[in-house]
């Protein structure tokens, strides 16, 4: 059989062809001056003009963004009319109560204290007329720089008085009109008069300074 004969075949199953001790010997010979080759990649780096292949650079991670700063954003004031910046409203007055006077002259007032320089009588003038007449009395005695003034507006009764007469009308409508456009931007503070100044029928009317200029 020729697989015995030559010894190219084995006897067992899945066994390689078995070598000789003499083909071993012809094999170390011819190999022993044979120089390893160059890796392939090496060499050709290695050749004159051969283009290097480029080492990928790592890839960058984004960006980190630079901290945001915290602004403070004020909302600006709406302008008033004409450009002009508009003052806050005064709080409206009351009978013994005033917001910026000092308690030492409101007292004073309350109690009748302060000299009254100008006195004005409105009981028995209409409403109209004495609206009228309450306002020039006021820019009046501010331009004279007074400081307190006695207005006498009536107590008021029951019924009708004279004709065109409105009692009652007067007194209780005083602190409305105190607290109108001209005349609250000349007013501090006002309060019921004491018995001597007229009591529940008149009230003294503390002004403001007139501003020089």
């Amino acid at each position: 059989m020729a697989g015995k004969k030559d010894g190219t075949r084995g006897s067992g199953r899945g066994e390689g062809p078995k070598i000789s001790e003499a083909d071993r010997a012809l094999w170390r010979k011819v190999t022993q001056d044979a120089k390893p080759l160059e890796k392939r990649d090496g060499a050709a780096a290695d050749r004159p003009g051969a283009v290097k292949p480029e080492t990928p650079a790592p890839a960058a991670g984004p960006a980190a963004a630079p901290p945001a700063r915290s602004r403070k954003v004020v909302a600006p004031s709406p302008p008033a009319a004409g450009g002009a910046t508009r003052k806050p409203a005064a709080p409206d007055l009351e009978s013994g109560r005033a917001a910026g006077v000092d308690r030492r002259n409101l007292e004073r007032l309350r109690r009748g204290k302060l000299p009254v320089e100008a006195t004005i009588d409105l009981h028995g003038d209409t409403q109209a007329v004495a609206h009228r007449r309450l306002g020039g009395f006021l820019a009046r005695s501010q331009a004279a720089g007074r400081r307190c003034v006695l207005v006498i507006t009536g107590k008021g009764r029951l019924g009708r008085g004279q004709e065109g007469q409105e009692p009652g009308v007067i007194r209780a409508n005083l602190p409305r009109w105190l607290n109108e456009a001209p005349n609250r931007e000349r007013v501090l503070a006002f309060a019921q008069a004491q018995p001597a100044h007229g009591g529940a029928g008149a009230f003294y009317v503390l002004l403001r300074r007139r501003r020089e200029g």
